[in-house]
């Protein structure tokens, strides 16, 4: 059987690996799921991904399981504990913001009945589709990450600058940006034909 190619950033590293071939870029219709990157994308900001990626168990213990009801009632007691938990990463304003977005992400599912069906409607619920050859091909931001950054800000969100969210996209599989000799484009884009 021949080797599978992937994108280069998958590196060598299995949990890189694993992620890159069964998440990233997969489209995602699950609000829990949805929240839980939304959360993630915005933890990293000025981090690797793999340290997210690390930590990520960690999150979601200390976030019960990233359910928005559950941290939109965080207080201050809570955001001592983790601030104290060296499993996560420990920045107040980060913290802060996960609890604020929760907040703002129930607001949504009850105005548009599911954070999925708002979400989506930016790519008329079908992915974009990259035709990168080089990894420095596909872009960190984009009109359409700007616009949706923009919408989020004026609702409130934090730490959803378009960089976050085009990541975001990537993660969510709003967009295809595996590139277009990796077997998961060929994947992603044989279950769209169906």
């Amino acid at each position: 059987m021949s080797e599978k190619i992937r994108c280069p950033w998958a590196g060598n590293i299995p949990l890189y690996e694993d992620y890159h071939d069964n998440e990233w870029g997969r489209p995602v219709h699950d609000d829990n799921k949805l929240f839980e990157m939304l959360i993630l994308e915005g933890a990293q900001a000025g981090l690797s991904w793999i340290t997210v990626l690390k930590k990520r168990d960690s999150y979601r213990k200390a976030f019960d399981g990233f359910d928005p009801k559950k941290i939109a009632l965080y207080g201050e007691a809570k955001i001592q504990d983790l601030m104290a938990n060296e499993g996560i990463i420990r920045n107040r304003l980060k913290i802060n913001a996960a609890i604020t977005n929760a907040k703002l992400f129930l607001e949504v599912v009850e105005k548009h009945g599911s954070f999925d069906s708002f979400i989506w409607k930016y790519v008329d619920d079908k992915p974009i589709t990259g035709h990168w050859e080089k990894l420095e091909d596909a872009p960190l931001t984009t009109p359409l990450s700007d616009k949706i950054s923009k919408d989020l800000k004026k609702m409130g969100f934090k730490f959803v600058g378009s960089t976050i969210i085009y990541s975001f996209m990537q993660a969510v599989g709003m967009v295809n940006d595996h590139l277009a000799t990796c077997f998961v484009y060929r994947e992603i884009l044989k279950g769209q034909r169906r």
